[in-house]
């Protein structure tokens, strides 16, 4: 198993209100997040910290997440313990109101795989060198283009695009969006929405199928949004399958 994981704050932030890890606990069993912090005084990044920080510990603590059941109950607690956590801290901290954080996940074991979702960043996997999106936005936009409001086209350039209608720190009490996913999958990519603003998934597929390292494939991402304005913070969280020998 391969893995990388990488945050830039792009051309335009003077700093990086995202927050990216990957960890492994002791039955080597993957947790992967992507947190996109949002909110005034540097607020965001304190969001999106609360969120990957309180996830990746707890996890690397535990001999194995369990079965299926266990680890989606795991999710929504620990899920509902950040809401709380980032509630908390805005009430302590009056001038960071109005604080939250998206947040994309994936919980791989050798049984399932399960990526959740809140809010605007994405949860991808690659199959056979096509590359699919789990995650549902949850955007104004993806909404009126669920009721008709909007088409797909009309949605792509809408001046509303990055509102978001559900995120940490924003809804009490919040629901994470879990999908149940093959396992038979050979990678697994997540990422703030600084990177498929800046892309579309295709031009994403193309870098992950050129024949370099992961690395240097999540430098190539982030350099080529960069290239294109680069108007937001890009976080990348990246998975590689080793391949089995037939």
């Amino acid at each position: 198993m391969k893995t990388f994981y990488l945050t830039d704050s792009g051309k335009v932030r003077d700093h990086n209100e995202d927050s990216v890890t990957i960890v492994k606990n002791q039955n080597d069993e993957f947790l992967m997040a992507v947190a996109d912090g949002m909110g005034g005084h540097k607020a965001g990044e304190v969001a999106s910290s609360i969120a990957v920080t309180l996830l990746g510990k707890r996890f690397k603590e535990m001999s194995s997440i369990g079965n299926k059941e266990e680890a989606i109950k795991w999710v929504h607690d620990n899920v509902n313990e950040i809401n709380n956590e980032i509630f908390k801290y805005t009430k302590l901290n009056p001038e960071s109101k109005g604080m939250g954080t998206t947040l994309v996940l994936a919980i791989y074991t050798k049984e399932y795989l399960l990526i959740g979702n809140i809010g605007d960043s994405s949860g991808y996997v690659i199959k056979k060198g096509e590359i699919h999106k789990i995650t549902y936005d949850h955007t104004l936009v993806n909404l009126l283009v669920s009721t008709g409001e909007l088409t797909k086209e009309e949605a792509e350039n809408h001046p509303k695009k990055n509102v978001l209608m559900k995120a940490l720190g924003a809804n009490e009490p919040v629901e994470m969006d879990i999908f149940d996913v093959d396992v038979d999958i050979d990678e697994i990519f997540l990422c703030s929405d600084g990177l498929t603003n800046m892309l579309t998934e295709t031009q994403i597929e193309k870098v992950l199928n050129t024949d370099i390292n992961i690395e240097d494939k999540v430098v190539k991402l982030i350099g080529k949004s960069n290239n294109r304005g680069g108007s937001d913070n890009i976080s990348i969280a990246y998975l590689v399958k080793d391949k089995e020998v037939e």
